[in-house]
């Protein structure tokens, strides 16, 4: 049976070794990848083309949808509902 201490030892050759395989296969990978974006004429764009932009409302304001009749505080109806309104009948509190 091994002991902790050989088996922290062989962890530690393990993860040498691991290391060593990955730079190696690293190093493959980039020049294959060189070798194609040479060989065809690609770029950065038609590599990485561009992700979606969010859309135009994405990040607006939304209206407001209930209002404390005592505060005028609003709520959106979005998220965490605030005390004024929480736990109770939301109609009576619709902005019309």
């Amino acid at each position: 049976m091994t002991t902790y201490k050989e088996l922290l030892k062989q962890r530690e050759a393990l993860e040498q070794q691991i290391s060593e395989a990955r730079q190696r296969e690293l190093a493959d990978a980039i020049s294959k990848t060189r070798a194609l974006v040479a060989e065809y004429g690609l770029t950065a764009h038609d590599v990485f083309p561009p992700t979606k932009t969010r859309g135009s409302t994405a990040g607006s304001k939304v209206a407001a949808k209930y209002r404390n009749p005592q505060t005028g505080e609003t709520w959106t109806g979005r998220g965490k509902a605030p005390r004024w309104i929480a736990d109770q009948n939301r109609e009576k509190f619709l902005i019309k």
